[in-house]
């Protein structure tokens, strides 16, 4: 079992950056896929970004390309979610989620995640 941590979430105007980070407890997050999501009021859980265990494979999804960038630090067992040219759209609770699953198309899913952390709000304002 693993349990998540998020943070760097806050209030940044459009075009700002911000980082995202979450820490995980457990000596064996190397073995786990992780990923990002978030939520908007209203609407669904959505897919942002996946990485593999090693790091070795990325996916995000189309509207954050070339914006965000997901990493992840083995050693420290935390994954990171940089977010540039930030947009109001962008605005939602930000969740860590780890799968131990294997990279494949279906990490995009929010079912393939088995433990969730509780979020962090990220406010984009125009």
């Amino acid at each position: 079992q693993v349990q998540l941590v998020e943070s760097g979430g806050g209030l940044v105007q459009t075009g700002g950056s911000l980082r995202l980070a979450c820490a995980a407890s457990g000596r064996t997050f190397s073995s786990y896929l992780m990923g990002w999501f978030r939520q908007a009021p209203g609407k669904e859980r959505e897919f942002v970004a996946v990485i593999s265990w090693s790091g070795a494979n990325t996916r995000h999804r189309d509207s954050v390309k070339g914006r965000f960038t997901i990493s992840r630090d083995n050693a420290k067992n935390t994954v990171y979610l940089q977010m540039n040219s930030l947009k109001p759209e962008d605005t939602a609770v930000y969740y860590c989620a780890a799968s131990k699953g294997k990279y494949s198309d279906a990490t995009v899913l929010p079912g393939e995640y088995a433990y969730w952390g509780r979020g962090t709000q990220v406010t984009v304002s125009s």
